[in-house]
């Protein structure tokens, strides 16, 4: 398998996703503010809307992968099984019992519970769910945990405790099974262990709804509540180090609030001169305006430099967009429907996006530039086709009512592993 991510928009060719599992079916209220949900989800619907949202990706995508089907096939190898085993056990300070337990799954189990989790037996006395191992809920928001940079991939430092399985579980895929492996022309990983000394406030933490690849040589990195400062510095002499091919980084630095938990719940690319916006961060002079520095990779000393905004500074590099509002005109839908991530969007091609239907107003300023607007159940059931062979621009409006709860859009959901090059 290729991989190959030069933009956010060219031509979808293979992408990682993942089923919702029994790691949502297992979740009670106590347990959501550790594992980063604000609802808990009905799973039944929540499984059909993904199949769905996977048939859509199939319209443009060659190859649709689950990340819990790769883990199955990694432990068909049984040294690679105890390798990875092992490493788990160790990182996470597993007890034997534990460790026993996991070695006599099969392929398939295994790879499930390292997802769903295993839940302690119950006495029936109407005690709160325990676990032996705690599921990991957020795996089907498969953008955070890696990320595919022109032919590399960078593992992530989740930023939280309940995340930090994903990235290790994407992280044996990518170094272990056999489509990857030999096909990764780098690797960048946070997932080792901090240096000796380094106080826990400094360790650095990424994720991969932070990074958005602009160009073959240009990245955009957001400062959030998930990504910080050490990370961003970290990663620029990492990609330096293993020539990337990264000439500029441009660190937008965002409120530190849970809504604009990632840089893809305010901006993200739709066509080669379009962007999704949610105004009040993204445009300057704004209570609320995300402050911006450019990261020179080519100097022989890295050097930082102020720009006035995200656009401008994107202009500078000879990317100029124009920005759609999510959420239109009106400061109360905007604030609304980022809220329910109308700015996530997802480009399965240039000016071919796909985004949540709840998000109305959203829709309406994307048909206000020309986009043709497309329901799933038009596509899935033959009543209308995608002429990806002409430039019509299209935003698919994807059902997904239960997925949206869990606070992430189709962006989120979706790993590009291979892209065509613009």
């Amino acid at each position: 398998m290729l991989l190959n991510v030069t933009s956010e928009i060219g031509r979808l060719k293979s992408v990682l996703v993942h089923l919702p599992g029994r790691e949502i079916d297992v979740m009670v209220p106590p347990m959501m503010t550790q594992l980063l949900f604000d609802d808990i989800l009905y799973g039944q619907v929540a499984r059909e809307e993904h199949r769905r949202f996977q048939q859509l990706l199939r319209f443009v995508a060659s190859e649709v992968y689950d990340i819990q089907d790769l883990l199955e096939e990694i432990f068909e190898d049984d040294e690679v099984k105890a390798e990875v085993l092992r490493d788990l056990a160790e990182r996470n300070k597993f007890g034997r019992r534990l460790q026993s337990r996991l070695r006599e799954q099969a392929p398939a189990a295994l790879a499930e519970v390292l997802i769903g989790g295993i839940p302690k037996e119950s006495d029936g006395s109407g005690a709160l769910p325990s676990f032996d191992l705690v599921p990991v809920p957020n795996y089907f928001f498969t953008r955070d945990p890696q990320v595919v940079l022109g032919g590399g991939v960078v593992f992530c430092g989740m930023a939280t405790q309940a995340r930090r399985r994903e990235a290790l579980l994407s992280k044996y895929v990518f170094e272990h099974h056999p489509a990857f492996r030999d096909e990764c022309r780098f690797r960048v990983d946070f997932m080792a262990a901090p240096r000796k000394g380094i106080l826990k406030r400094d360790v650095a933490t990424l994720e991969g709804g932070d990074l958005l690849v602009a160009s073959e040589d240009l990245l955009i990195v957001g400062l959030t509540e998930r990504t910080n400062k050490t990370a961003v510095t970290d990663l620029a002499k990492s990609l330096r180090e293993v020539d990337a091919g990264v000439k500029t980084i441009l660190a937008v630095e965002l409120p530190k609030q849970r809504s604009f938990m990632h840089l893809d719940t305010v901006f993200t690319f739709t066509s080669r001169d379009e962007c999704l916006i949610y105004p009040p961060v993204i445009l300057p002079g704004g209570k609320q305006a995300a402050n911006v520095t450019a990261i020179d990779l080519t100097k022989r000393n890295v050097s930082f430099s102020q720009q006035k905004s995200l656009l401008a500074a994107l202009r500078r590099k000879g990317i100029d967009l124009d920005p759609i509002a999510c959420g239109g005109k009106k400061a109360v839908d905007q604030q609304r429907e980022q809220w329910t991530d109308g700015a996530n969007a997802f480009a399965l091609a240039p000016g071919i996006v796909m985004l949540y239907e709840r998000n109305v107003r959203t829709a309406e300023e994307l048909a206000a530039h020309g986009y043709h607007i497309v329901y799933e159940d038009d596509l899935l059931l033959g009543r209308t086709e995608l002429e990806t062979w002409t430039k019509k621009k299209y935003a698919i409006q994807i059902q997904g009512h239960e997925l949206s709860r869990a606070r992430g859009g189709p962006r989120c959901m979706t790993m590009p592993l291979e892209r065509e090059d613009l």
